[in-house]
């Protein structure tokens, strides 16, 4: 709710107008018609709905917390006066019945737990006391009860399922800084070992100049890849005795083209040469994973799609991968929930755009997707290299 209110400004702005004038004229509709025979305690009822109903607007500056711990003092206290003193006359607390409604689906599904497990209870309380203002309360108290229920359960449901789906996001934050520690860890164990063989050839063996000079050169080549694939490895975990697979490079993400343009839209793949050159293997690896997901993407989310573009180029800093298709543009957005840091999908949507932004992020780069400006989709990664200008 909070991202969609950034995207759409105007819109969050109409909607809470439009909240404060139902809320609003429901408890003006209640004060005419209830009006014919107007009281203290009546007057108190109306008071009470007008500041309740203006807590459960939302404003930028202040908390749902602050909003909702008001609204309930001021029901409560008004509750506990006109039952304990003089019952109003006759009572709906439409408007108040539902803005503490809302403010209990809020707190219940967005709140800290603590805050929650204090706030919750008093909003249902208040919205169960309030009808009890009547003289007769009859079928409203029913009614409110039975309400608070559902709203506290249904709201419950909501923050196990958005709970349960951090829950899993981080698993598959987890098991993509797993692989990522599993290549990056076959890619450092080989250039070691031919750092180690090397040495021990160059110690062993009686080399003129040349032939020295060029040993050390590899030497030193080698021992400089794996200082620079070991320096993506920091903070990423790995589990020992782990199977490993073989890094996939370029050559795989030209067979992976090929394959899906036999089955799907065709693909038009661009390389540079000289990026082909230098691409070191674990980032060639992370862009055979972006590929592979992306296109998949494609197939699940695009089948409108005529075409796919898949481009990888020198840019400062590094390289830059683009996967565009012009397909539709359904909800597949992964939209970063901090600048630089994760991929958040949508309800309901998978996590592979997720993990992508891990491991993106792990090396020191980022992943964004969303359309693109000339219409479709449009997902783009800069991946660092070390030794760029």
């Amino acid at each position: 709710m909070a991202g969609w209110a950034r995207s759409h400004p105007r819109r969050a702005v109409a909607a809470k107008a439009a909240l404060a004038a139902v809320l609003l004229f429901l408890v003006g509709v209640e004060t005419v018609v209830l009006a014919r025979q107007p009281t203290h305690p009546h007057a108190i009822v109306v008071a009470t709905a007008v500041v309740v109903c203006l807590c459960a607007v939302p404003y930028a500056r202040i908390p749902l917390t602050v909003r909702s711990r008001a609204a309930a003092v001021v029901s409560l206290t008004s509750s506990t006066v006109l039952i304990a003193g003089q019952h109003a006359l006759k009572v709906w607390g439409l408007g108040e019945g539902i803005a503490l409604l809302v403010l209990l689906t809020a707190v219940v599904h967005r709140a800290p737990a603590r805050t929650a497990a204090f706030l919750g209870p008093m909003l249902g309380l208040s919205c169960v006391l309030a009808p009890m203002r009547d003289v007769r309360p009859g079928l409203f108290a029913v009614v409110y009860g039975v309400l608070t229920v559902v709203v506290a359960a249904y709201s419950m449901i909501l923050r196990w399922q958005d709970a349960q789906r951090l829950r899993d996001l981080a698993a598959v934050r987890a098991a993509e800084r797993l692989e990522l520690a599993r290549e990056l860890h076959d890619l450092v164990a080989h250039h070691v070992t031919g750092i180690v063989v090397q040495a021990r050839a160059a110690r062993f063996t009686a080399l003129d100049g040349a032939r020295a000079d060029a040993t050390f050169e590899r030497i030193e080549a080698s021992g400089g890849e794996a200082l620079g694939a070991m320096r993506r490895l920091v903070r990423v975990l790995r589990e020992n005795g782990a199977q490993t697979q073989p890094l996939a490079g370029l050559a795989e993400v030209r067979a992976l083209t090929d394959a899906f343009a036999r089955t799907g839209p065709p693909v038009v793949l661009s390389v540079d040469s000289a990026t082909a050159d230098t691409l070191p293997a674990d980032l060639a690896a992370a862009v055979y994973r972006i590929v592979r997901e992306a296109l998949t993407n494609i197939r699940k989310h695009a089948a409108d799609a005529t075409a796919v573009r898949v481009g990888l180029r020198a840019v400062p800093g590094g390289v830059e991968l683009r996967v565009a298709d012009d397909g539709g543009a359904p909800a597949r957005l992964c939209e970063p929930a901090a600048a630089g840091a994760t991929c958040r999908p949508e309800a309901g949507g998978g996590f592979g755009l997720a993990g992508l932004t891990e491991r993106a992020v792990a090396l020191g780069g980022r992943l964004t997707a969303g359309p693109a400006a000339e219409g479709g989709w449009e997902l783009t990664a800069v991946l660092p290299l070390d030794d760029a200008p």
